[in-house]
Formats: C-alpha cells, structure tokens, sequence
C-alpha cells in the first residue's frame, strides 16, 4: 500500500484534517461536542467517518476515517441482485464499522446506501439483513439526493465564493455531476455510469484495444450526454466554473501524478491537474496490464482493477465540458452527511442557510409544478401540525421526527388532482413517489407518499403497493399515525375559505375532546363539526380512544 494512497483508508491526525468552518475546535473541553457517525454503503466501498461537531462553534472536525473494499456492485449478470458473496463482506465490513463506532462512544450516526444497493431487486432484503444483524438503520439515497450530498461534503472545505463549480464524482456505480456555488446547487445529475459497473459490463481484455477504447469513450459520452447537456444549459456565458473532482477514481489517479512531481504536494485536497496530465496518465494506464497497473505504488489492486474505465470517465467528462484543468477533493458524500447532519439538527445558518430549508424548498416546488392550491395546503398543513403538536402520547409517541413527514404530506396530499378528482390520494401517492423530494431519505420519501395515499378512503391494506413499500413496521406505525392527523386535518378544511381558525384538544381519559374556534363568532362550524366526526370510528380503531367535538 502506497504512502499517498488516499484511495485507500485515510486516518490522518485531526490537525491535518481540513476544518469546517474558521476557528479551532477545543480539544480540552467535551461541553457542546457531538461525535457523528456517517457510513456511506457504495458499489466498490463502504465508507466509515466519525466527526467530532462542536454544536457551539457550528463546525466539525473529522476524527476517524475508514474504508472496506466490498464491491457490492458486482452483481448477478441475469438477475441484477446482490451476490451472496458480496452481500456477506459488506455485512462483515458493517459488523467492524458499528465495533469502531461503539468503541468511540459516538452520540449520533447516520447511514446512507447509494446505487448498487438502490437499483439490485434483492436490495431491501440486504437493508433488512444488516439490520436484523448490525441494528443498524440505512436510508436508501436517490442519485439526485446523492449529488446533493455530495455538494455539501466539497461545500464543506472549498470556498466557492460566487464563482460556479462543476462537481464531478466518479463512484462503483454511478457518476454524480453537479453545477453549484457557494450558495446553492444549479443542477444537481446521476448517471448509471461507474468505473466497477463499466469494468464489468464492457471490458472483456486487457490491455485494452484502440477498438474497444473507442467504443468505450462513445458509450460513456452518451452516457453523460443528458447530464453534460444539463450543467452546460445553466452555465452563464460570462461565467468560467472551476472543475472539482472527487472519490476514488480521482483521487487514485492524483496520487500517480503527485508522486511523480519532482515536489510531491503534502496532501491532495486542493491539488491542481490539467487535462493533458489526465489524458497521458489514461493513456498510460489503458496500454498497461493489470500486473503493470498494481505494481504502480499509490495504488492498491482493486482499485488497479477499475482504474481504467474511471480514468475513462473522467478524461471524457473534461472533454464534453471543454474543462481544462480539475482541482481534486478529499471531501465528498460521507462529509455531506454530517453537514445534512448539523442541518437537520438547526447547527447551520449564515451562508449555508439556502441549502438548510431544501426539505421545504423541494416540497413548495412539487406544490408548483401540480398546481397544488397553496393557501388550502398551507391550511391543512397548519391544523395538521397543530393536531401532532397537541397529541403526543395520545395518537403518536413521537419526539418530532415524524412532523416533518406530515408537514410534507399535507402540501402535497392533493397533488393527484392534478391527474384525476377521482381517487386523487392514489394518485398523490403515485406522483410523489416517482417524484424528487430532495433532503428526504428513500424511506422518508416513501413514507411522505403513503402518508398522502391514507389520508381518505380505506386504511392499508397488505395487497396495497403503497404499504408493500413501507418494509419496517416501525415506519408503518408512523404512516399510520400521521395519516390519521392528516385525516383530521383534511376533514376539517371543507370550504375554500378559513373557517376555523384553531383546534385545541384537550384528554378527557378515556376519550378527548376537539374544540374548533371560528375565524368568526358568526362563523357556522356545523359542517366542520360533522366531518371531523365522521373519522370517529377509525380514530378509535387506531388509538383506542373516542372524541367529541365542540364548537367555540
């Protein structure tokens, strides 16, 4: 293993580290501190990093970085699922990982699974192996969540200022390309293209033939075609982006040309490579034998193994955005997740407050494009919420990671008029599944949706696809309970204009009580009154308590 292989596992000293944000973290005191987990399950290699938040200065340090090569994405050829094989490394690579993470007592974690687990047909009964073995929760990412996160992890130490960047992350099984700022992300692609999915499906001989190069640089450029076409259209005609490059791949073929300077740079993150360097190291590498490219120092023999189609990509890639030269990251998707970390936990504001709201911005966007009545979802939304905030312990239990769900549920619960009156919460439920909730995990995702299809009508049943989809009962319980709210909610908003303007609901055990207040004292709450009392019996059947209604 090469000294500048930092393809390989990086566990450098936290004062190497690049910070977050100015200032020095205290290394004396524990008060404020939060050491975050984040575990990155990708087609090559699962990820372990273990940041050490300081909630007082907003910044994080990282501590710990580790890496096992499980190659996930070699995959059945017939059947696109998960081998036996494969599937048994990565349960034995999460089995050390939750060990470290427990040994460094670590308060909080979060562990994403990207495409090979994503696009393989046997890939939830994987997600529910590791946690009937590890107890560990995954969040299955879509490729634009994934690109998303990606942005942040190189947001997180590369000062964008106003100048427009073009991320570029070459994984196992996909490619993420990005156009952002400092400010927000412009476009935000995946592409099914990655140097172990390329390795496998195309290249049958090595070295490999000017033919077969040919044919490998044509299907790659049609492959990235629609994502290039994307960043290129939102690139201003004033303006000349930086190009950054992360993950392996980059990395891998950076720590080549590092080590052959005269003057080899102390680390990578920030290290500069032109396009020529990049085309004369492919080059070198296509005409080259396995045996020859693991010999190389820097790198290891897997990553020997696909170094080849990834060099590919990239040198392409360059090529189809007239891109001269490409500055490398070490950062990427696994510091994503402790920067969406701290998001979600209300550490991060000032410049980064845009991308702090992209649950809400994505939500009022799908609210757009359906031609969701604003004002009413905004109504529903705001009973809904006020319902949850007042029934806690009575129709849910939850501490508030739920409220979310139901806020995105209830701007979006109508959005399947858009397609038919008739049955519309199964049409919600069909356009937001299919749709792009960016900031939300795939189980969130999916949650959001059966919430907004168990609002009305017939409560799940096991033959239905929207259940089929929730696969842990603990994310069946919290569908059924914010379904129920959402229920309450809807039924009280009958009438294009506000008329009630709050709800209280006060326990009477063994049953509650809900008061309606009007906009108005002249204000008839009759049909209010009658709705609302219609979801008696299902309330009852799914909390065990009656209600009664009062208007005030």
């Amino acid at each position: 293993m090469g000294a500048r292989d930092l393809s390989l596992t990086s566990n450098l000293p936290l004062e190497k580290q690049p910070s977050f944000s100015v200032g020095d973290m205290p290394e004396d005191s524990s008060q404020g501190l939060q050491k975050v987990a984040a575990i990155d399950i990708g087609s090559n290699s699962i990820h372990l990093l273990i940041a050490l938040v300081d909630t007082r200065l907003n910044s994080f340090s990282i501590q710990l970085a580790e890496k096992a090569t499980v190659r996930l994405g070699d995959r059945e050829t017939e059947t696109g699922d998960l081998t036996e094989k494969a599937m048994v490394r990565g349960l034995e690579a999460l089995d050390r990982f939750k060990a470290i993470i427990d040994s460094h007592k670590v308060d909080h974690s979060v562990t994403v699974a990207t495409s090979a687990v994503r696009e393989a047909f046997n890939g939830d009964e994987f997600l529910k192996r590791i946690k009937e073995r590890i107890d560990l929760d995954v969040d299955l990412i879509s490729g634009a969540e994934e690109a998303r996160l990606i942005y942040l992890g190189v947001l997180s130490g590369m000062k964008f200022e106003d100048r427009p960047h073009i991320l570029l992350d070459i994984g196992g099984g996909s490619t993420e390309l990005v156009l952002a700022d400092g400010r927000d992300a412009r476009a935000l692609t995946s592409t099914k293209l990655g140097a172990v999915r390329l390795q496998k499906q195309l290249v049958k001989e090595e070295p490999i033939s000017s033919k077969r190069r040919k044919f490998l640089k044509t299907f790659i450029m049609a492959s990235l075609e629609p994502a290039v076409q994307k960043v290129s259209s939102r690139i201003k005609a004033d303006e000349q982006p930086l190009m950054v490059a992360t993950s392996g791949t980059a990395l891998a073929l950076g720590s080549i040309l590092a080590s052959e300077q005269e003057i080899s740079p102390l680390k990578l993150h920030g290290y500069t490579v032109s396009r020529e360097r990049i085309e004369n190291i492919s080059q070198r590498l296509i005409s080259m034998s396995f045996e020859e490219r693991r010999s190389l120092l820097p790198i290891n023999d897997r990553r020997a193994e696909i170094i080849v189609p990834g060099a590919l990509i990239l040198q392409t890639a360059m090529q189809m955005l007239g891109v001269e030269e490409l500055v490398l990251s070490e950062r990427s998707l696994r510091e994503g997740l402790i920067v969406d970390w701290m998001f979600r936990h209300g550490l991060l504001e000032d410049k980064y407050s845009y991308q702090s709201i992209i649950r809400k911005r994505t939500v009022l966007h799908q609210v757009k494009r359906f031609s969701v009545d604003l004002n009413r979802a905004n109504r529903v939304s705001s009973y809904a919420l006020s319902i949850y905030d007042q029934t806690v312990g009575i129709v849910h239990k939850n501490l508030g990671e739920s409220r979310e769900l139901l806020w995105a549920a209830a701007m979006l619960h109508t959005c399947g008029k858009v397609i038919n009156i008739s049955a519309y919460h199964k049409h919600s439920w069909y356009l937001i599944r299919h749709g792009e909730l960016l900031g939300y995990s795939h189980s969130e995702h999916l949650m959001v949706a059966a919430i907004a299809r168990y609002h009305r009508k017939s409560l799940p049943k096991n033959r239905h696809e929207a259940w089929q989809s929730i696969v842990l009962a603990s994310q069946r319980k919290i569908v059924s309970e914010m379904s129920l709210i959402l229920r309450l909610a809807t039924s009280i908003d009958k009438r294009p204009d506000r008329y009630v303007e709050t709800i209280k609901v006060k326990y009477n055990q063994p049953g509650i009580c809900f008061e309606l207040h009007g906009a108005s004292a002249e204000d008839d709450l009759n049909l209010e009154m009658w709705s609302l009392k219609s979801c008696a019996k299902i309330f009852k059947d799914l909390t065990g308590h009656t209600f009664q209604v009062v208007v005030l």
